[in-house]
């Protein structure tokens, strides 16, 4: 699978998933191997950069007058 295609965050953890379960069960020739987690990892950046996206937008409030104002969390001590 070289192509790149567009997926859905959930798409992407849930062949994510399929490839880590496939390579759990340890009968998988070596090469496929390799190439089932060349998969996986470009299926984890995905899934990273859509969390990042979302983490983003997020992180925006949009007020009535269209001002979009950053918001900052403090962490609990």
């Amino acid at each position: 699978m070289t192509e790149e295609k567009e997926r859905s965050f959930e798409e992407a953890l849930s062949e994510l998933e399929e490839v880590v379960e496939k390579l759990e069960e340890g009968d998988v020739p070596l090469e496929e191997a390799i190439s089932m987690f060349q998969v996986g990892m470009a299926l984890s950046k995905q899934c990273h950069e859509k969390l990042m996206k979302v983490e983003k937008q997020m992180d925006q409030i949009l007020h009535p007058d269209g001002e979009i104002e950053e918001l900052t969390f403090r962490e609990e001590e």
